[in-house]
């Protein structure tokens, strides 16, 4: 009787090379270096091409993974960034930024299966990273090559124009989507350099400001007009534009109001938002001081208190900026944390210290207004709240103080009244947000759209741009295109 032959395994993931942690702490240049061709050619052929792809329904932006992934896996990189082009604008940055543990890989048929010969579970394809391989291996030929894919660009449609505020990628997305259809697209920043949280937020060991300004230029080249120093609600108003002939306008400025935790000692020297710290150092490009005139305290001791994304970008940050002692301060446990896996990962590798089960009470001075230490009350978790986590309990009397000469605080933001102010007939929920319709995104003004942060709250890139894709489409629609 033959033996019944069975299936092997997959292989396993193909590990994306990086800096040594020793080396990068003292730079600000990208952690993760990519894939080779080769490499991506075979993690591109661990792919399962499931008949119904779980990862396509994880993607906010609905990207044909299995469509892109064959054709990187034939060698084929012009067709998979034609592919990736159809439904994101930013596949470079979406390919280094996004948490696709959570969406398109948490969602990968591939990460659910178990090795059959170890019974170990297998590792999900790296669909972000092949992601960045495509975006960043595309030779672009042409504007139009770089930003659809496509050799041949859509013509300008005369009459037909949109405005944008703010230039984060919930705008760009509207940008790419409609400039493509022949759409007149105004981007106005109020910052002096377009990208919004991209380039204020993030800094450039994760994500090059080359990166996004590639993209950015791209859209430019399509046609799309973006004006620097313009404030929203100041120096453009909505009902301006609207009156000055334009069809439809998006809203997209973030939600860059930093969150405080009101406790003593707040104002002493040294005590910074992470959004002023970050926005300084990356923006401002404090790290080149004085090359750059924008000065940033460096500190010696310094605590960071928060658990996702902004916190680990502003500890490694204040690593690299020569800190001897970094420590993360939350009030949960690691496993709570809210910031991808791999950022955590690649903090501790580069020596950053964690605080856990602390809460902060007070900053502490040195009698000359600078900060001295953080006072923390320890803490346990209790039974879980409305969000599924586990809530923090203080335990009675045990406090202590931890030495410290700069604090970063990365609790969350709120949302900016600027704009807000000045468009008073734009309905906003309890909590500041604008409130729009989810199926098109469109506000209580009609002709006005909004989407990311200033409508659901601080979240992520490409939930952002899954915003900007809806609304893009509605717009198209009003506007006869679709």
């Amino acid at each position: 009787m033959a033996e019944k032959k069975t299936k092997p395994s997959p292989k396993p993931r193909v590990a994306m090379r990086e800096q040594p942690a020793i080396e990068r702490v003292g730079n600000f240049s990208e952690v993760a270096l990519g894939y080779t061709r080769e490499q991506a050619m075979a993690e591109a052929a661990r792919c399962l091409q499931c008949r119904k792809p779980a990862c396509v329904k994880g993607c906010p932006v609905e990207i044909n993974i299995p469509g892109f992934i064959t054709r990187l896996a034939e060698g084929d990189v012009r067709g998979a960034y034609g592919i990736l082009r159809e439904t994101n604008s930013l596949p470079a940055v979406c390919g280094r930024v996004c948490p696709q543990e959570v969406q398109c890989e948490g969602a990968c048929i591939l990460g659910q299966m178990t090795d059959k010969a170890s019974g170990e579970k297998l590792e999900p394809v790296a669909i972000g990273r092949l992601e960045r391989f495509a975006a960043d291996t595309f030779a672009a030929e042409s504007a139009c090559d770089e930003l659809t894919g496509k050799p041949v660009c859509a013509m300008p449609r005369d009459g037909l124009k949109v405005a944008c505020i703010g230039s984060g990628p919930s705008s760009l997305t509207v940008a790419g989507y409609l400039s493509a259809l022949g759409v007149q697209v105004t981007i106005f920043e109020a910052l002096h350099e377009p990208g919004g949280v991209l380039v204020y937020g993030i800094p450039e060991f994760r994500l090059p400001k080359a990166t996004v300004g590639r993209e950015i230029d791209a859209l430019r080249a399509q046609g799309v007009e973006i004006r620097c120093n313009w404030v929203g609600g100041k120096t453009v108003a909505v009902r301006d534009l609207l009156n000055d002939g334009y069809q439809a306008v998006f809203i997209g400025v973030g939600a860059g109001l930093p969150k405080f935790l009101g406790v003593p000692g707040e104002s002493l020297v040294g005590v910074y938002s992470a959004n002023e710290y970050l926005t300084r150092v990356n923006l401002g490009r404090a790290y080149d001081y004085p090359a750059y005139d924008t000065p940033v305290t460096r500190g010696k001791h310094v605590a960071v208190i928060g658990g996702g994304n902004v916190a680990m970008d502003a500890a490694r940050t204040a690593l690299r900026l020569g800190a001897e002692r970094v420590s993360i301060v939350y009030r949960r446990t690691r496993e709570e944390m809210p910031a991808r896996r791999e950022e955590i990962h690649h903090a501790l590798e580069e020596g950053v210290h964690l605080e856990m089960l602390c809460n902060p009470t007070a900053y502490v001075g040195d009698g000359k207004h600078r900060l001295a230490a953080l006072r923390l009350q320890r803490m346990c978790l209790g039974a879980p709240d409305a969000s599924g986590r586990c809530r923090p309990e203080a335990i009675p009397g045990d406090v202590f103080e931890l030495p410290c000469d700069q604090a970063i605080l990365a609790v969350g933001t709120g949302s900016n009244r600027v704009l807000l102010q000045d468009t008073p007939e734009v309905t906003l929920n309890k909590w500041g947000y604008i409130v729009v319709d989810e199926e098109t995104g469109e506000t209580s003004l009609p002709g006005v759209y909004a989407g990311g942060d200033i409508v659901t709250g601080a979240a992520t890139v490409i939930l952002a741009m899954g915003a900007g894709r809806r609304a893009a489409k509605a717009i198209a629609r009003k506007l006869g295109l679709q």
